[in-house]
């Protein structure tokens, strides 16, 4: 895999990488594939003394880049403000995986909403700015709209493609109906909006030079994982049905990542790339 290419003249000589989710799972895991890639990593997590454990255990490595650790709630629009100015304080915005969301256990469907969908398009909008040449962001979706059947009128999908919208979460509530409420069918629609997002967002960048992406993980073996699959007895039959037999690791969703974010990819943009294990193949069989 390359690494970056040299930055334009005008911004700064330093490439810069954005990990959000970067504390555990799959956001450290890319953070570790993207430590080779780009000169000063900003790993940012709610979690700040997990996030800085990993800075220290990557700075503590061979790793080209500088980790440095920035606690960041991906709904805080001030604070992704902060974010930005930083990486244009450092250099040349060069790699971003967002790897931060929240899953059907963990929070109710506004709050699902808020972070999985909301926060991907804040975060894109405090970055926006930074794109250039060679810039490219992967944000993190989920297989779960294909098992779910996620199917928008037109309607919905013009409303899921804009969820900084004022009113959005009443908007999308009123336009799907009650059963929004319920996480487990909030989670798919908000990971579909992210999908959508990150197709118009790559229609955004793509006139400077950048690429947008987002990447679907299957069943993997991460902390969120493991608590979606204690709670969720449809999660084991998932990796029964599962053609290679077993959960993903978090290194192999990164491992994609990576390359959807290198040099190699350079004319892959505005996709969902599936990384499930072929789960989604064998489903749609049957």
């Amino acid at each position: 895999m390359t690494t970056a290419s040299p930055s334009p003249a005008g911004r700064g000589a330093r490439t810069v990488g954005v990990v959000t989710g970067a504390g555990r799972g799959m956001g450290e895991a890319c953070a570790r594939r993207m430590a080779d890639m780009v000169d000063v990593l900003l790993l940012v997590d709610l979690d700040e003394d997990s996030v800085t454990a990993v800075a220290d255990d990557l700075n503590a490595s061979t790793a080209r880049a500088v980790a440095q650790p920035f606690a960041l709630d991906v709904t805080d629009r001030d604070g992704l403000a902060r974010l930005a100015d930083r990486v244009e304080e450092l250099g040349t915005l060069r790699a971003v995986a967002h790897a931060a969301g929240i899953s059907p256990t963990m929070a109710d469907w506004r709050r699902i909403f808020e972070v999985d969908l909301i926060g991907t398009a804040l975060l894109a909008e405090a970055l926006r700015p930074l794109a250039t040449a060679g810039t490219a962001h992967v944000y993190f979706s989920s297989m779960a709209p294909l098992l779910a059947g996620v199917d928008p009128d037109p309607d919905v999908a013009e409303l899921l493609e804009d969820p900084l919208r004022a009113g959005f979460l009443d908007r999308i509530r009123a336009a799907i109906g009650p059963g929004l409420e319920e996480s487990t069918l909030a989670y798919p629609w908000a990971k579909h909006g992210v999908a959508r997002f990150a197709r118009r967002e790559a229609v955004r960048l793509g006139p400077v030079g950048g690429r947008v992406c987002s990447l679907a993980p299957g069943v993997i073996d991460t902390p969120q994982g493991r608590q979606e699959a204690t709670e969720h007895e449809s999660m084991r039959k998932l990796v029964e049905a599962t053609p290679l037999g077993r959960t993903g690791r978090s290194e192999e969703v990164a491992a994609v990542a990576a390359f959807i974010l290198s040099d190699d990819a350079s004319f892959l943009n505005g996709i969902d790339v599936l990384v499930d294990g072929g789960v989604c193949a064998a489903v749609a069989g049957r």
